[in-house]
């Protein structure tokens, strides 16, 4: 199996918005209900890490990352958005995919990579610890989905290559 990196772009956005629904749907994914449009998407986005991977030509995952501020001190700062079509977990593309986007975050300046995953979601907190982050706390009953609360896993990575170490 090959997995080709490209970026995300509104070209094949409506490829990323399928996989997203996916997650969507799981229920333990997003607190998000409904696909954003890609300008929505695309301005909540940092322009330059958003990965596509594709098993000849479809889309099977996806990844970007999100500012955690506009404040210039929280530059080096963002927020990981991970995942693989259902019909493709468990086959690395989730850890292509994240050591695709670290290195490509530290090109870009990026010394944090945070993530808050559900406490269900225990492959993506897996996926996560695997490539190096690691739980500094948790948002308890900090959303709700279907009149159920949930609780979020704080991650957090810091780069060895740029920022404090």
């Amino acid at each position: 199996m090959k997995v080709k990196i490209k970026h995300i772009t509104s070209n094949n956005w409506h490829h990323v918005a399928k996989i997203y629904k996916l997650g969507i749907e799981t229920g333990m994914a997003t607190f998000e209900t409904e696909i954003p449009s890609w300008e929505q998407w695309n301005l909540s986005h940092l322009e330059s890490c958003r990965i596509a991977a594709y098993i000849e030509n479809e889309i099977v995952g996806w990844t970007a990352l999100s500012p955690v501020s506009k404040r210039s001190v929280y530059k080096g700062v963002a927020e990981v958005s991970v995942y693989v079509d259902i019909n493709h977990v468990n086959r690395g593309i989730g850890t292509q995919l994240l050591e695709t986007l670290i290195s490509q975050s530290e090109k870009q300046g990026v010394w944090t990579l945070q993530a808050s995953i559900f406490r269900e979601n225990e492959a993506s907190i897996q996926l996560h610890k695997k490539a190096g982050f690691r739980v500094i706390g948790y948002k308890e009953k900090i959303g709700k989905i279907n009149n159920v609360w949930f609780d979020n896993i704080l991650l957090e990575r810091r780069s060895n290559i740029i920022g404090i170490n």
